[in-house]
């Protein structure tokens, strides 16, 4: 017997069915259903377990099968699972079954039982089984309100008598689970994914997979701990704003002591003191630099909810800042002047600038301008406030004096080579180079200040002095510089490269574009000539020719042809050539036409190059890809696809307006009183009216019949006459029928 393993809850079950006559399956049980394992704990990684089964002859018929049936959650078989079912053990007498546990099987007293379909007769059922198929598997996490934030130490406080709800943050659609809940190792009643409490514990929660696989399945939560207290009001006594300076003391008192609490003390959200039991003060350090800044307080005790206060504000009375306002080092020009300044939060500032290290004489203001290299700053002391404070020095500055200067250019917006139609540069970067080779942006400063040159293949461009320069012709492709001046700097641009395509129109044509069998030869020219240039004919994408002028299309495809002599590809437009066929010519109609008396009816063609009319005497009717029809006959469509034909037999019809008429009054009043046929059978050389009468005997016939019957009225003798007619052509019959005429 084969044995299975899943979550380590692994059931083989042993039926025994004894057969007591010829194909009939007894009742009778040799052995009671035993099992090896407990629980059936199936997942995705496994699912597959075995039940042995066990009957005895005689034996069941040829056409036999066992079925393998699960009963619901409460072991009913009023709507049994199929699990498994074979056909091929009718002559073994002890076999097993293998099947996998469905994925909404969760229950704990399924049973199994097996029934045969010839004859039919069923097992006695197993005792009942847990069985779950555990869809998840991992540990779940939970969370206040399922928002997946835990907090530290997993410990959740509810003071005032307050509640909490937690749920799992985890798990997909966790609605559709059940769960065992939890309290200090107590199963708790609820199954829900959420649980609502207010009663202190450790709370943590698994998946309710039943007595046996619960456990097994792994979901064994996280542990929240619920503590409940009282809040206290903490607060910090005294103004929630204080300025101190250097050197003073001052301690920060809680507004609650004696009550056996325990303090912690934090700064700017830093722990600075503590926990310790009893520790209602702290002592602001004033002699350390940084004491300024944002305190707090927080208590917890054993009647008590941890309870943080609010925040009392610390200020360094001689604290101030200084702020450059020049962003970074500054490149200055021979002659030039520039401006450098800071900022203060001092309340009664005095500065004095310092270049190299030494005071500048008598540069004591905010700002100062220059007009020599070197590294400055200013130094600023507070002269104000309510304590004393050492100076503080800015960021310091660095001029320099560059050795050359460089350009760089870039083209303006999206160009691409040989493709787009012209083309712009601009100047984008003027770069300042130190004697170290150092770099600078000073573009915003100096810009303004250069007169610029553009310079196409080293060359100067007559007009082009300004900062950007616009390419329009294919003509003027080519390496493009700029080039600059400024005192007595020279600078130089990056080369960039302006291709643009030609606006040169190159056609090819072909004597045809269809290929057929003894027809012509389909040669393709070109509107240019090739003679000086280096060129690619192509079929298909593929260069197929690089010497001839003309080529002749020996096989289908698209052809074209690519000029490469010029700085860009001159591209010819496509030529696709065809094998041929008849299908290559379309109707827009049937060629068996029906046209009605007195009207036209259009046929119009397509696909080919050229289409000519014709009717039965081979008179050329018309060179349009239609044709208007307004007479009976037959007709001929000749298409040409280059130096290939096709052609159509076109059958033209009409349709009558009205039908034979069976009643005639031959009364001499003019109205009715002929027999008058359709045009298609009346005046027609090629029928033939014939008319009977009742007797059978011919009383008209004629051919080309003229609507002229009856000739005369005499002969009618009685008030309603039956005559009978019958219209041939070439002997074959194309109506018959009866006329009443009445008098």
């Amino acid at each position: 017997m084969k044995k299975t393993s899943s979550y380590n809850s692994i059931f083989v079950i042993a039926f025994a069915i004894m057969l007591l006559g010829t194909h009939f399956l007894g009742a009778q049980v040799l052995d009671k259903p035993t099992t090896i394992w407990t629980a059936a704990c199936a997942s995705d990684s496994f699912n597959e377990y075995d039940v042995s089964f066990r009957w005895s002859p005689p034996l069941v018929d040829s056409s036999n099968e066992f079925i393998l049936e699960l009963s619901d959650r409460n072991g009913n078989f009023g709507s049994p699972i199929e699990l498994s079912r074979v056909g091929d053990k009718n002559m073994d007498f002890n076999f097993d079954f293998t099947f996998a546990v469905p994925t909404d099987v969760s229950g704990e007293s399924y049973k199994l039982r097996v029934r045969s379909t010839s004859p039919a007769k069923t097992s006695p059922a197993t005792d009942a089984y847990p069985m779950h198929y555990v869809e998840f598997n991992s540990p779940l996490l939970i969370s206040e309100d399922g928002s997946g934030s835990i907090p530290s130490g997993g410990l959740i406080q509810s003071c005032g008598g307050g509640s909490i709800t937690l749920s799992p943050h985890n798990i997909p659609n966790a609605s559709n689970y059940r769960y065992n809940w939890y309290r200090s190792s107590t199963l708790l009643p609820e199954k829900t994914e959420n649980l609502t409490v207010s009663t202190p514990g450790m709370y943590y929660v698994e998946l309710d997979y039943g007595s046996v696989c619960s456990g097994s399945a792994n979901t064994l939560s996280n542990t929240i701990t619920l503590s409940t207290g009282s809040s206290v009001g903490i607060a910090i006594n005294g103004s929630d704003d204080i300025g101190l300076c250097p050197g003073d003391t001052h301690a920060l008192q809680a507004n609650i002591t004696g009550m056996g609490l325990t303090y912690t003390w934090y700064k700017d959200g830093a722990v600075v003191s503590g926990p310790t039991l009893e520790a209602d003060t702290y002592n602001i350090n004033t002699s350390l630099s940084g004491y300024d800044g944002s305190y707090e307080v927080e208590v917890v005790g054993a009647a008590a909810c941890l309870e943080r206060s609010s925040a009392v504000t610390i200020r360094n009375l001689g604290d101030f800042n200084v702020t450059r306002q020049n962003d970074g080092d500054i490149v200055l020009l021979p002659a030039q002047t520039k401006t450098l300044s800071v900022t203060t939060t001092a309340t009664t500032p005095s500065y004095q600038w310092f270049k190299d290290g030494a005071p500048v004489s008598g540069a004591t203001n905010s700002s100062l301008d220059i007009t020599e290299i070197g590294v400055y700053f200013a130094r600023v002391t507070e002269n104000g406030g309510g304590c004393s404070a050492s100076p503080l020095d800015s960021e310091t500055t660095t001029v320099v004096s560059p050795s050359s200067f460089e350009f760089v250019i870039d083209y303006v917006g999206s160009y691409i080579s040989c493709q787009s139609a012209d083309a712009t540069i601009s100047l984008s970067t003027i770069n300042a180079v130190s004697d170290s080779g150092s770099k600078t942006d000073v573009t915003s400063d100096i810009q303004s200040s250069f007169t610029y040159q553009w310079a196409h293949d080293g060359s100067d461009v007559a007009g082009e002095t300004s900062k950007t320069i616009t390419v329009l012709d294919f003509e003027e492709n080519g390496a493009y510089t700029l080039n600059g001046v400024l005192g007595g700097f020279n600078a130089t641009s990056n080369a960039l490269d302006v291709t643009l395509p030609t606006n040169q129109v190159l056609e090819i044509t072909t004597n045809g574009t269809v290929l057929c069998d003894g027809s012509d030869p389909i040669v393709f020219n070109s509107s240019e000539s090739l003679t000086d240039d280096t060129f690619e004919w192509l079929r298909d994408g593929t260069i197929i020719d690089t010497t001839s002028e003309e080529i002749t299309a020996t096989e289908v495809g698209v052809y074209q042809l690519i000029i490469r002599t010029h700085d860009c590809p001159v591209i010819s437009n496509e030529v696709t050539i065809r094998a041929f066929d008849e299908s290559l010519l379309a109707l827009d109609k049937e060629q068996d036409l029906i046209v009605i008396e007195g009207e036209t009816e259009t046929l119009t063609a397509s696909g080919a190059e050229s289409y000519q009319w014709f009717d039965t005497n081979n008179t050329l009717l018309g060179t349009n890809d239609f044709f208007n029809f307004e007479q009976e006959g037959e007709y001929l469509l000749v298409a040409s696809f280059g130096n290939c034909t096709t052609s159509r037999v076109i059958n033209v019809t009409y349709r009558d307006t009205f039908s034979i008429p069976n009643v005639i009054t031959a009364n001499g009043d003019g109205i009715n009183d002929m027999w008058v046929l359709p045009n298609t059978y009346s005046r027609n050389d090629d029928v033939v009216v014939t008319i009977f009468d009742e007797r059978g005997r011919q009383v008209f016939s004629q051919s080309n019949y003229e609507n002229n019957w009856p000739q005369s009225t005499t002969s009618f003798n009685k008030s309603n006459m039956i005559f009978y007619y019958k219209v041939t052509k070439e002997g074959q019959s194309l109506k018959q029928g009866t006329i009443t005429v009445i008098r």
